[in-house]
């Protein structure tokens, strides 16, 4: 029988050598030495007595009984995060780790200037920014805050919705100058567009609302926002991003304002246990305000 686990390291360990394929490669990402890594994983073998990884020329291949484990392993690893945050965070000061989860756009565009003035009015606060377009489980605590381009559908949560922030399609001059400017949305076909690669939950949403989207033909596909706003600026050719954004850049025109803009929702969320957490409600708090004047630029 497996005795009890007293390190959350252990699984943090396990979890990097299934992502990462090796004890060195995991050692790196976790910022550990290899023995270390290496003696969490034999650890972890001879408390549940059974082997969780074969030894390959390659490096390490999971065995069944890994594989069976990620998704329990994942959920202690998440709680053990939480709990250091939570004893980081004190009482009654606005201090310790607050994680926050944000698409790439939001967090590299929106963002950090929001979080440096939250930093330096509480500088024993800590963030952790999380860059995904998925939508986070805040209720498994896998962030503390998140900014979200589609409702919440979860119970227990705490939502401030901002309103629609405007999306429209974009390009740079030096695009239009050699290629024209579309006067209808027939004329884009003539055109190189930017769009997505996969279709996330918001662009699940904008299509819904506008089913003509859907009938664009991309000529370069991405999967990151940012990414797809950096061609934009490139002049790789029109693409669609936050009209607020695209206007911070003087070199940048909208195609089509009225027939192509779409608003989409975005609301900031955290779990309603956190409310009465300091670091929390500050944090939760910047960012609203924060977003909301981005909104109003």
């Amino acid at each position: 029988m497996a005795k009890d686990i007293t390190s959350w390291d252990h699984f943090r360990s396990f979890l990097a050598v299934l992502d990462e394929g090796s004890l060195s490669a995991a050692a790196r990402t976790l910022g550990l030495t290899q023995p270390t890594v290496g003696r969490h994983i034999e650890a972890l073998e001879a408390m549940f007595g059974t082997s969780l990884f074969l030894r390959v020329p390659q490096g390490l291949l999971p065995t069944d009984t890994a594989l069976a484990m990620r998704a329990q392993a994942e959920a202690m690893a998440a709680s053990g995060a939480t709990l250091a945050r939570i004893a980081s965070s004190g009482h009654h000061a606005a201090q310790g780790t607050v994680r926050i989860s944000a698409s790439e756009i939001v967090a590299i565009e929106i963002l950090p200037p929001i979080l440096a003035d939250l930093q330096e009015s509480h500088p024993n606060l800590e963030i952790e920014l999380s860059l995904s377009d998925k939508v986070e489980d805040l209720l498994r605590h896998q962030a503390d805050i998140a900014v979200r381009m589609v409702a919440p559908q979860q119970g227990n949560l705490l939502s401030q919705r901002i309103g629609a922030i405007r999306l429209g399609f974009h390009a740079h001059t030096r695009y239009l100058a050699k290629h024209g400017t579309p006067k209808t949305l027939e004329d884009l076909h003539q055109h190189r567009l930017i769009g997505f690669d996969r279709q996330l939950a918001y662009i699940r949403d904008i299509l819904k609302a506008r089913p003509d989207l859907a009938r664009i033909s991309f000529a370069f596909r991405c999967d990151s926002n940012a990414a797809q706003f950096a061609a934009i600026r490139a002049g790789a050719g029109i693409g669609m991003c936050q009209t607020t954004l695209a206007k911070r850049h003087d070199d940048l025109v909208e195609v089509l304002p009225t027939q192509l803009n779409v608003d989409l929702d975005t609301y900031v969320v955290m779990h309603e246990d956190l409310k009465h957490s300091p670091r929390c409600r500050v944090a939760f708090d910047a960012i609203v305000n924060g977003l909301k004047a981005y909104q109003a630029e």
